[in-house]
């Protein structure tokens, strides 16, 4: 594969395919183009009783974009990854340039769990989310969605779809539906700057319970 800019990564997430590698020390990448589409209805996030409760602890603090590097290297911080170097510099070029975003978690003081993507339209591709404290990915997630929701975003991408993301609501659909969902996003411009985060996990909770 020819060198690959970060213009010509944001138009393929555009045209609906990602780039993955065989694993962390693998130069090369592959595009990718599921037939099935792992993503996570805006509407649709299920928080069980037991994650409503550990969201209402007030023993962590959410960020947005506080420490992306320190996210992605978390993300890749497994025995297998497909986040090699050159995903991970055309990641940070895109952060420093303001499309894609990281949103953490933080328990005493320490990074406890995140997750990172893209901003494409009205459109966040979910690249990959890690927890180093028990709940913390899942706290990440529900965060994030509460927020893109209130931005004005219409389709959270997870490319694929984990047992995980099953039971936060996540589906699999066909790369046709996908892609007209992909088109109906583009032309959307949220506003993710000028939307603060939730002012507490409870606020997450309910304003869940209110649009799902």
């Amino acid at each position: 594969m020819s060198e690959i800019t970060p213009e010509l990564l944001v138009q393929a997430y555009r045209s609906g395919i990602f780039p993955m590698a065989e694993h962390r020390d693998d130069p090369e990448l592959f595009w990718v183009d599921p037939r099935r589409r792992g993503i996570l209805p805006m509407d649709g996030l299920h928080i069980s009783r037991s994650l409503a409760r550990r969201l209402r602890r007030d023993d962590y603090t959410v960020t947005l974009d506080a420490d992306f590097e320190g996210v992605i290297d978390a993300c890749a911080d497994r025995r297998e990854t497909w986040i090699n170097h050159e995903i991970r510099a055309l990641f940070v070029t895109l952060h420093q340039r303001g499309l894609a975003h990281s949103l953490e978690v933080w328990m005493e003081g320490e990074l406890a769990g995140g997750v990172y993507g893209l901003e494409i339209g009205g459109a966040f591709c979910g690249e990959s989310m890690f927890s180093r404290r028990r709940d913390g990915s899942k706290i990440a997630l529900c965060w994030l969605i509460d927020l893109l929701r209130r931005a004005g975003f219409t389709l959270f991408d997870t490319q694929f779809l984990t047992e995980h993301l099953a039971t936060l609501g996540g589906l699999e659909i066909t790369r046709a539906n996908y892609r007209a969902q992909l088109r109906e996003a583009l032309p959307v411009t949220p506003d993710l700057a000028g939307t603060p985060l939730a002012q507490s996990g409870q606020d997450v909770v309910q304003r869940n319970t209110q649009t799902s």
